[in-house]
């Protein structure tokens, strides 16, 4: 019985990572490269602390994708259904949580999304971890807003029509996110330049929805062109290990990818200089703190433990039934 208990933890797990894959906002692969990369924009008064942690930075990139499928308020802050509000919503939403409570009501943001707000929201959280020097927290914080902004970053994490489902396009969610990056991104340039300080969090944080959202015509619209032109092609098979499946084939996807004309590649660079540029700015919003003095950091048993844990209530917790695009 315990043997069988066991192997059914383990394949849930098998079959939570692989949805994961299939639907996650930049997949586990962008989302861990967009954290690890932000970390080489930092001034030197913070890349020695961050370099030191790049490994958990980056590993814990995912953690909240994992968190959405036992946390029953994990998943709207992946993303937000601009158009339910109407076709000029993304100029007439309020901007700051407090007024959009008091016109729209909490229930109905949770239901269609929260993701710009919640970034700002984390942001402070991380302001705060600086101010006390809380090691742990800051880490905690920092990979887990390079996640948001990730997928503020991600088109169609802005729309109602999140899979294509509205338009018979079905997958093109992994397809766009998750797919591409995976075969072209090693090609991409990285380089984004010095951090920046931010003047309002809150307002960048928009700017990010804004731009993903402006562009979900053309995400939708141009693999819609190239299906009508080459539908034939779209899929193949392709083995990893002992599984064979069913991909976007690598031809259509590279017919995609330059038809898309550099947006995915836009689009993860802008990810890394805002995910940099904020971690920069809650440094500097909490007085700059010495982080040479955390550099001796090592997390305590107690800390070790609490990881542990979270690592098993991702495991054995029943999973939440969510929309497949709320990563």
């Amino acid at each position: 019985m315990l043997k069988l208990a066991g192997l059914y933890r383990y394949s849930k797990r098998v079959c939570l990572i692989g949805i994961l894959f299939l639907f996650g906002g930049w997949g586990f692969f962008g989302h861990q490269r967009i954290n690890r990369l932000a970390v080489f924009a930092l001034p030197p008064e913070m890349i020695g602390f961050y370099k030191k942690n790049i490994g958990y930075i980056t590993e814990t990139a995912v953690n909240p994708d994992r968190r959405r499928f036992i946390v029953a308020d994990e998943a709207p802050r992946h993303y937000i259904d601009l158009d339910h509000y109407g076709d000029s919503a993304l100029y007439t939403l309020p901007r700051y949580w407090k007024d959009a409570v008091e016109k729209l009501t909490e229930d109905t943001l949770k239901t269609y999304g929260i993701l710009p707000w919640h970034i700002n929201r984390m942001y402070y959280a991380l302001k705060d971890a600086f101010v006390v020097r809380d090691v742990n927290r800051i880490l905690k914080l920092s990979a887990e807003i390079g996640h948001y902004i990730g997928d503020a970053h991600v088109p169609l994490h802005t729309t109602e029509n999140y899979n294509g489902q509205l338009t018979g396009q079905e997958g093109i969610h992994a397809f766009w996110e998750s797919r591409l990056p995976e075969l072209f991104s090693d090609r991409y340039d990285f380089f984004v330049g010095k951090v920046s300080y931010i003047v309002n969090p809150q307002l960048a944080a928009w700017e990010a929805i804004e731009e993903s959202h402006l562009a979900v015509d053309s995400v939708l619209g141009e693999e819609k062109k190239l299906f009508a032109k080459s539908g034939d092609h779209k899929y193949s098979f392709e083995t990893k290990g002992r599984q064979t499946q069913k991909v976007f084939s690598q031809e259509y996807s590279k017919a995609y990818h330059a038809a898309l004309q550099g947006m995915v590649e836009r689009r993860m660079r802008a990810a890394i200089k805002l995910t940099a540029d904020i971690w920069y700015t809650a440094w500097v919003d909490a007085g700059q703190p010495d982080l040479n003095e955390l550099l001796l950091y090592q997390p305590s048993e107690e800390e070790i433990r609490q990881r542990k844990k979270e690592q098993e209530e991702f495991n054995q917790a029943p999973a939440i039934k969510t929309r497949t695009h709320e990563i």
